[in-house]
């Protein structure tokens, strides 16, 4: 597809793995890769202005279509002149396209379904797949709403995103081979229908995705990895079941961005923490997203490098636990945001001790300001050839 808006540019390659740098055009600015996509679900990162987004050095925010399609809905947004206005952020924006929801509506979420853990019947909002697309019940007021690969991408376009996604169908783990190639293949032919639609509806300015799927099975990536390749889309994501273990996952992002178009942009769905970026952009992945890091802040937990945690070997430091009651110091003495160069620890236990929602806001900013330093390390590193030693002060042993 071409798109005058997008486009995916790699300007170095690393000598030791397959990581690179790009950069990703889009009509609301460039983003430089690897990258982390902050996550606005319903079109706000939760707890965290604009403002503080762009402080921190923020490069592209993601928000929901499922979400947005139930509330405010797709026409409220485009009357406000799409989400970069209704929401004042005049950056790159990337929408998802409701698949995920699809799955969790079913299998409440990743964790419940890989522990075996269903819904009850009663709390299932989802109603059945077909062909023609998803029919659920809105959790906002009970409408019955079908979710079809044309109106996913009608709702994008309405919201005007930069980075838009097919609507594919996304498989528990425990479902069965012959489940997974019926979905994997049904996916594609959404894939070609939200090609079709953006064709026939789109402005030319945006970027569409295809989501490679196929569980756990390495025959069944490598045949929807083929299709995506064969179908010239603006960009890939590896998205559906990633297996049980890190390990696993790992393995299969690796395999799949292994055989995918290496000049195409690869993002990785749903997959963010720092250990699992450091491994996975030396695959060759560009850019992630996660709901972690806003939170976890609002459980008072912050990101550090785990040299400068001093209670255990993690990233994570519970600001809540007793030993920061008279810790007059910042989160991070290395941290430039907002929230270290104004606050203690000691400040920010005690607002989470008297319940104050400035407690979870401080955090975030400084979670978000630390992945986004992280990633301008990151691309350092694949510039000045260190990986390995950047990757040292970062992760854990």
């Amino acid at each position: 597809m071409t798109h005058s808006g997008f486009r995916f540019e790699i300007i170095k390659k690393s000598t030791s793995c397959n990581a690179r740098l790009g950069i990703v055009h889009t009509p609301h600015g460039d983003v430089k890769t690897p990258a982390i996509i902050f996550c606005g679900t319903k079109a706000n990162v939760k707890g965290v202005t604009i403002n503080h987004l762009q402080q921190e050095n923020t490069q592209i925010i993601l928000s929901n279509t499922y979400h947005l399609l139930l509330q405010p809905g797709p026409e409220i947004i485009k009357k406000a002149g799409g989400l970069h206005k209704f929401t004042g952020w005049n950056g790159p924006m990337f929408t998802d396209s409701g698949g995920y929801q699809i799955f969790s509506l079913g299998y409440g979420g990743v964790d419940a379904e890989i522990k075996g853990v269903k819904l009850p019947k009663s709390k299932k909002s989802l109603l059945k797949i077909t062909e023609e697309g998803a029919f659920f019940r809105s959790y906002i007021n009970g409408k019955r709403i079908l979710l079809t690969p044309e109106l996913s991408i009608q709702t994008q376009i309405a919201l005007g995103a930069d980075i838009i996604v097919c609507l594919d169908e996304c498989t528990p783990y425990h479902t069965n081979k012959m489940l997974v190639s019926n979905s994997m293949v049904r996916s594609k032919r959404w894939a070609l229908r939200c090609k079709d639609e953006l064709e026939r509806s789109g402005n030319g300015k945006q970027g569409l995705i295809n989501v490679v799927q196929g569980g756990i099975h390495e025959d069944l990536r490598l045949e929807s990895s083929a299709f995506a390749n064969e179908n010239d889309f603006d960009g890939l994501a590896i998205g559906g079941s990633l297996g049980k273990t890190v390990d696993e996952m790992y393995s299969i992002v690796k395999m799949t961005k292994g055989i995918l178009n290496d000049n195409k942009y690869v993002h990785l769905l749903g997959i963010g923490g720092i250990k699992d970026i450091f491994t996975c952009f030396k695959y060759g992945i560009d850019t992630f997203d996660c709901v972690s890091p806003t939170r976890i802040a609002r459980h008072g937990i912050a990101l550090v490098k785990v040299k400068e945690n001093k209670i255990k070997n993690s990233n994570n430091v519970n600001i809540t636990s007793a030993p920061f009651i008279e810790d007059f110091s910042p989160i991070s003495n290395d941290c430039d945001c907002y929230t270290c160069r104004n606050f203690t620890k000691a400040y920010i236990h005690h607002l989470f001790k008297a319940k104050e929602i400035l407690g979870g806001q401080l955090i975030s900013f400084h979670n978000i300001r630390f992945l986004n330093k992280m990633m301008e390390d990151i691309r350092n590193s694949i510039e000045s050839d260190n990986i390995d030693a950047v990757e040292k002060e970062y992760c854990a042993e």
